[in-house]
């Protein structure tokens, strides 16, 4: 396996298991990411959010962790990256309004990378307008927007992923284990112990 690249756009209050897992999952396998955030360099931190699921019509949210930037988001371009990730959390509901994202989000979409998205990270896709006749999923609560912007919407269970072609996406966090091997397998990642 040739160790891929891959750009992980955070902003504070995106969530912690969504951050931190996938994060620390694709370095175990050898890949390098890059974790940036808009207005926000290398060694800043931005804040996370546990969403939990805990009987109550939508889901809890406790302060999480602070989690380190390791690359400055100003120095991101598309083509020097294999794949994007977009966590879940807040963090997408105001991201989505930053152009740069957009933009790096379209550029992505039009190179056809991997691009993985779980939970409200779907916001983020349904601005960029790179989900016209796509099949994805995201948390419950997005799926008007999905619909809104020319996707059909997946309802799969909270703990299953549904690949398009070069998306990926996912209900949650309770998701990983399906979310990120079809991840891995849109990076061509052959795991071996």
């Amino acid at each position: 396996m040739s160790a891929k690249k891959i750009l992980m756009i955070v902003g504070d209050y995106t969530e912690d298991y969504e951050t931190m897992v996938p994060f620390q999952t694709l370095l175990a396998v050898g890949h390098s990411v890059d974790a940036v955030c808009p207005d926000k360099k290398a060694g800043d931190m931005v804040a996370t959010a546990i969403h939990d699921f805990e009987g109550d019509q939508t889901y809890s949210e406790k302060r999480g962790h602070n989690f380190t930037l390791n690359a400055d988001f100003a120095k991101a371009r598309v083509e020097d990256y294999d794949a994007l990730l977009i966590p879940g959390g807040r963090a997408p509901e105001y991201l989505r309004l930053n152009e740069y994202v957009i933009r790096l989000v379209r550029d992505f979409n039009d190179a056809d990378k991997p691009i993985a998205a779980v939970c409200h990270g779907a916001q983020i896709l349904a601005a960029a307008d790179i989900l016209k006749d796509r099949r994805v999923s995201a948390y419950p609560a997005c799926a008007p927007e999905v619909r809104l912007a020319g996707g059909t919407y997946a309802e799969i269970a909270i703990d299953d992923a549904c690949i398009d072609g070069n998306l990926v996406t996912a209900p949650a966090w309770p998701a990983h284990p399906k979310w990120l091997a079809g991840f891995l397998t849109l990076l061509v990642t052959e795991v071996t112990l």
